[in-house]
């Protein structure tokens, strides 16, 4: 019974406040994804000057995502999460004031990228608090319920309430607006998240020390094989996703007849479905096996829907609702991959932190190499061809997750020499949730 109190279909309770936290963040800081780049334009700027500004934004992300774990775990997770939130806003709001306020594009630059520090530190550092409270064998079913929450934030709430709020107030209104939703996620986390305990002992090391553990962030990679070979898997993970929103429009919209508005609509449905598939899968995930569930779900349940992606509309042509079907099977698959969050500590579960910092660095170089191949393999194959790399990169992911060897419980020869006690433990959890 008190494990039921605890989790509730895998979702932690005594965190529950985060996630929702998480969601509500998200939203917010989404609500710029459909309009800032054009408003940057209108503004009197180049394509190329808007692209620049999204582009030192993407790598302040970037870097944040990479020492978010170690810093987390170094100063405590809620530490860092009031960090990012109040970044975040001050940020925002100088951005709103100096930089488009005044269209000052060096304090656009300024803002706008140190504002890309503040998210990752956010919500990575919640997966932080989550990996130091949550047992290990159900750390792939909470790890799908943050995924759940992160698309119900930025991909619904936050793509489509602009769409509602825009007509009424602005884009200007619309991104003065975002700052509410994000302070209603941040004070909530700080608030409810306060008495949450954690379990690292990296706190009280000396700044020697923390400065060895930061750096661990980097060696890991290459001192730990299954590390690499996970951050190689998690990289193909989203290979898809990224690559997909920038080349299927020119097959949807530009040869096919799609409007933009049913190609987006139909981008909108995949990530309807991953807030349901990543809850699934992540519960599925203690059941299947971790790498197992990756394996045949993930990979080649991807390698199949990336290749449905391309031939189902080219059969059907401008068929609406046969081109749903792709969505829908990248939407099931895609969230496969949701276990790979719960891999990474186990494999060093002396170091979290580090080990949360590569899963994060993999993830946001998938963004970055998924349009790079695009723009590589387009001149010279087409469409067609990104497609089949895509695709390609898939089935060597799931040849890589057979290389990699992870313990988790109730799967892996350790976990069967557990003591009788531990077994019995593990066999009342089980029941409790409903296996």
């Amino acid at each position: 019974m008190q494990k039921q109190r605890d989790h509730w279909f895998g979702l932690p309770m005594n965190l529950f406040w985060g996630y929702i936290a998480i969601a509500l963040f998200m939203s917010g800081d989404g609500f710029e994804m459909a309009f800032l780049s054009k408003h940057i334009i209108d503004l009197g700027f180049s394509a190329s000057e808007s692209a620049v500004v999204f582009t030192v934004y993407g790598l302040a992300a970037a870097l944040a995502a990479w020492s978010s774990g170690v810093v987390a775990e170094l100063i405590t997770p809620q530490k860092a999460m009031r960090i990012g939130f109040v970044l975040w806003v001050v940020m925002h709001v100088l951005f709103m004031i100096f930089g488009l306020g005044m269209k000052s594009y060096p304090l656009m630059l300024l803002f706008y990228g140190i504002r890309g520090l503040a998210y990752p530190l956010f919500i990575y550092s919640f997966v932080m608090l989550v990996v130091q409270n949550v047992p290990k064998q159900n750390l792939s079913s909470a790890m799908g319920w943050f995924w759940a929450m992160y698309s119900i934030g930025i991909g619904c709430v936050g793509s489509y309430l602009p769409s509602f709020t825009i007509p009424f107030m602005g884009e200007t209104g619309t991104l003065w607006f975002a700052i509410a939703w994000v302070m209603a996620g941040g004070l909530m986390a700080l608030i409810m998240l306060r008495n949450t305990g954690t379990t690292s002992s990296k706190v009280n090391l000396s700044r020697k020390e923390k400065i060895s553990e930061l750096s661990r962030a980097v060696t890991i990679l290459f001192t730990n094989k299954n590390i690499f070979l996970s951050s190689m898997i998690r990289i193909i993970n989203t290979i898809s996703l990224f690559g997909f929103a920038v080349i299927m429009p020119m097959l949807f919209v530009e040869r096919l007849g799609f409007t933009i508005s049913e190609w987006l609509q139909i981008w909108a449905v995949f990530f309807f479905v991953t807030i349901f598939t990543n809850v699934m899968w992540g519960i599925l995930g203690e059941k299947i096996g971790w790498l197992r569930q990756v394996r045949w779900f993930g990979c080649i349940g991807c390698a199949l829907s990336s290749l449905a992606f391309y031939y189902i509309p080219m059969h059907f042509g401008h068929n609406y609702w046969a081109a749903m079907i792709p969505a829908v099977m990248l939407g099931i698959t895609v969230a496969a991959f949701v276990p790979m969050t719960a891999v990474f500590p186990a494999l060093e579960p002396h170091h979290k932190g580090a080990a949360v910092s590569i899963y994060n660095l993999s993830a946001g170089l998938s963004n970055f190499a998924a349009p790079a191949i695009a723009s590589i393999v387009l001149p010279f194959f087409d469409i067609v061809g990104v497609v089949w790399v895509y695709t390609a990169l898939y089935l060597i992911a799931a040849v890589l997750t057979m290389m990699v060897k992870v313990d988790q419980p109730g799967h892996s020869p350790k976990a069967s020499a557990v003591t009788p006690t531990a077994a019995k433990a593990v066999a009342l959890m089980t029941t409790s949730r409903g296996g």
